[in-house]
């Protein structure tokens, strides 16, 4: 079998090889899955994206559009904007998903309990200070929100 090419798919497969866990520079960081569909390509992607888990439900999270820090937001945040729901794999589970930005006042806090979790992320909001806020979505399971 070949070796994935990308970072990416380098951890979408060991994710999927040690049930959601990773090592490297994601060693210990919640991450998902995201499946998404690209708006002008129609071609399916699976992201790895780090999450913090919405508070009193198993059946949501959160997930954050840094793009490492770039200028630009990633596209797989316009992709889920645009299509309103998708997949998720959390762990060893696979389920769908509604897709909701977050904006102003709670969009800023739950950043900065991001930051408060992972420290790395003050740093991308430095990086884009000026140039753009970093999008927080919520990704609540279908069928439970």
């Amino acid at each position: 079998m070949a070796e994935p090419a990308t970072l990416n798919e380098r951890v979408v497969a060991e994710f999927r090889a040690n049930g959601g866990r990773v090592g490297g520079r994601f060693a210990g960081m919640p991450l998902v899955l995201l499946h998404h569909v690209g708006r002008t390509s129609g071609r399916e992607f699976v992201t790895p994206a780090a999450y913090l888990p919405v508070a009193g439900t198993e059946d949501a999270v959160y997930v954050f559009a840094t793009n490492g820090g770039a200028a630009e937001d990633p596209g797989w945040y316009a992709n889920l904007l645009a299509a309103g729901t998708t997949r998720i794999e959390r762990g060893t589970e696979t389920f769908p998903v509604t897709v909701r930005e977050l904006t102003g006042d709670e969009r800023d806090a739950v950043y900065a309990e991001q930051v408060r979790r992972s420290p790395g992320f003050a740093e991308y909001e430095r990086m884009t200070a000026g140039v753009r806020v970093i999008p927080v979505l919520e990704l609540v399971r279908a069928g439970t929100g």
